[in-house]
């Protein structure tokens, strides 16, 4: 549904987010997009309620944009005829976009499985992928070994059937060891390349996280939590999103984490997709070492002892 007054720019960029603003901006005054079936070369064209957008992207998504079969190094959590879950290691994007081309779970997962190769439209990015992590994000990571497998997976996720609880090191101590978040997340208003808690569903989409707080303590003097969290709903950024509007970011967050976060244990941020239910299977994904060491350098809280 379009907002009664946005910005087409605006518009496409809620609806896009793996495209910068002003990527979207030159595909507008390229002529690639059309409201009500007419071409319209201006950003700041203020779209009404009921409006129909189009985008054609750009046909250049060809020879310098195909998606390269690479090595498959990722530790494999499960496996079946349909779909594999892997151990994705921080640092790891999941698929081409944003000026990366390659090094990605999908350019690994076309070498593996040469049918998602084979069955790939031209200029598609994404075989195989049903959901994504965060690069600086580890853990758990469902992808498809088939197109058919694809999609009935995709469904899945967006029938919320699948059950996602990772692991994180949080700023601060809680006052309460469980809690629910239920509230709106979408575009920052201000810094497109941001999400943000939002008053109400106009323009954003409700995300439901649960928390729970195992251990406290302190890495040097700076006071820190871990927590189980579980993920209801899956917006993008959801849980460091979350935690930073708690005012307990996660711990290496440079996006949402406010400044107060860069510690030498915490050299990216601390989430970890750990355990993920699927289709009746269940795995658990090991920390990655990086995080363990956090781990190890934390001294309990006394109220722990």
């Amino acid at each position: 549904a379009v907002d009664a007054g946005i910005r087409l720019d605006r518009f496409l960029a809620g609806k896009l987010p793996d495209y910068s603003r002003s990527l979207l901006q030159k595909f507008i005054t390229s002529g690639l997009v059309a409201v009500d079936g007419k071409s319209v070369v201006q950003p700041r064209f203020s779209l009404r309620e009921g409006m129909v957008v189009q985008m054609d992207l750009p046909e250049e998504k060809t020879s310098d944009e195909e998606l390269v079969p690479e090595d498959f190094e990722f530790e494999i959590l499960f496996e079946n005829d349909d779909f594999i879950i892997i151990n994705k290691p921080p640092g790891v994007v999941v698929h081409p976009g944003a000026g990366v081309k390659s090094g990605t779970v999908a350019n690994a997962l076309i070498s593996r499985y040469p049918e998602l190769g084979m069955e790939l439209e031209a200029g598609d990015l994404r075989p195989g992928i049903v959901h994504r992590l965060d690069k600086d994000t580890s853990g758990c990571l469902v992808a498809a070994k088939t197109l058919a497998a694809q999609r009935n997976l995709a469904g899945m996720f967006a029938e919320h059937q699948v059950k996602k609880i990772y692991l994180s090191l949080l700023y601060g101590h809680f006052d309460r060891k469980k809690g629910e978040i239920d509230n709106f997340i979408g575009r920052h208003p201000v810094d497109r390349q941001k999400m943000a808690v939002l008053p109400d569903g106009r323009r954003g989409k409700r995300a439901v996280t649960h928390y729970k707080i195992v251990k406290t303590g302190y890495i040097g003097k700076v006071p820190v939590s871990l927590a189980e969290i579980e993920l209801l709903t899956g917006r993008t950024h959801q849980i460091r999103v979350h935690m930073s509007n708690l005012n307990h970011p996660v711990l290496g967050d440079l996006t949402y984490g406010r400044n107060r976060v860069m510690l030498s244990e915490a050299p990216r941020q601390l989430l970890h997709a750990w355990r993920l239910t699927i289709a009746g299977v269940e795995v658990k994904a090991p920390v990655p070492e990086d995080f363990q060491a956090a781990l190890d350098a934390m001294t309990p809280d006394m109220a722990d002892r």
